[in-house]
């Protein structure tokens, strides 16, 4: 992986209704599977939807989360990317692992997406800003062969842009990029020339590959892309995991299921044990943790996450 890993950055072509945006991540993708172990091609898909929630956030302007949702009918079940407008990120897959083993190692290309994802499908983009309170959701049915198709069909869908997408993800991270054509063609009479530099775009982000854009720089990737345009690169965000589980947050939990079913636990297993949902970090609660949680008066935390 490249250094300049982890951030999100947004490119313009200069005069033209054409924009984009990058994004890699590095450190922050291995940090939010650190407790979790997927299939490989379920590692792939969900390094693919990460990227994809961070670029969707990046087209938008909100404060709040924004889930990127795919269901599917084949071994992948669920999947779920969250992306705040901060461009914290945390995911979590539903898989069939049985139905994944063996079963994927002579299918290439789209037919593990497909494969994957089943033939009935759907994404569904959530957008719960702070601001009032206010929440959208755009559905669109699963299309093409490959996350990024069916992510451009959701931009031609519900956000009406001319979009092209292209994504790629291993065991070491994860990075995309996408390039859209803007409402408005501009100047009266200059049609042709805003048709040529969407061609130009589309041409553009077709030149790179998976491999190049988990590997190079970012100035590389579009001087190989869009060499022939004039792009203006803008400074960028940093991306990082962040999931909203704590120790705190846990034994608050505890607290509200009471001390006689706790202690029913801790009799039971000797310890009590709660593992987030979303990034399967286990919270290891002894019995000095259990009674310090019921004390009067209580702030405990509990023990340190298990690792």
């Amino acid at each position: 992986m490249n250094s300049d890993g982890d951030r999100v950055r947004r490119f313009i072509f200069e005069n033209r209704p054409v924009r984009g945006h990058w994004a890699r991540l590095g450190s922050a993708w291995r940090e939010l599977r650190a407790h979790s172990t997927y299939p490989p091609e379920v590692t792939g898909l969900l390094g693919e939807a990460v990227v994809a929630s961070v670029l969707l956030a990046a087209t938008l302007k909100f404060r709040g989360t924004l889930t990127f949702q795919l269901e599917g009918n084949g071994a992948l079940k669920l999947l779920v990317a969250q992306c705040t407008h901060d461009f914290r990120v945390r995911a979590v897959a539903r898989v069939d692992r049985g139905a994944v083993r063996g079963e994927f190692t002579e299918v290439a290309g789209g037919a593990v997406f497909r494969r994957l994802v089943g033939t009935d499908g759907r994404i569904t983009v959530t957008l719960e800003a702070e601001e009032r309170s206010m929440r959208y959701q755009g559905v669109v049915p699963l299309s093409g062969a490959s996350l990024a198709e069916s992510l451009e069909a959701y931009f031609a869908s519900s956000e009406q842009l001319p979009t092209r997408v292209l994504l790629a993800a291993d065991e070491a991270g994860g990075a995309g990029m996408l390039v859209q054509k803007l409402p408005g063609a501009g100047a009266e009479g200059d049609f042709e020339e805003v048709a040529a530099a969407w061609e130009g775009a589309q041409r553009g982000i077709e030149r790179l590959s998976g491999a190049q854009l988990l590997r190079c720089p970012v100035e590389e990737l579009l001087g190989k892309g869009f060499a022939d345009q004039d792009v203006r690169l803008f400074r960028g965000s940093p991306v990082r995991f962040e999931c909203r589980c704590s120790q705190g947050r846990v034994a608050g939990l505890l607290r509200a299921l009471g001390p006689e079913e706790v202690r029913g636990v801790l009799e039971e297993q000797g310890a009590v044990t709660v593992t987030c949902e979303f990034c399967h970090r286990p919270y290891r609660f002894e019995a000095v943790d259990v009674e310090a949680l019921f004390a009067p008066d209580s702030t405990t935390g509990g023990s340190e996450a298990v690792h």
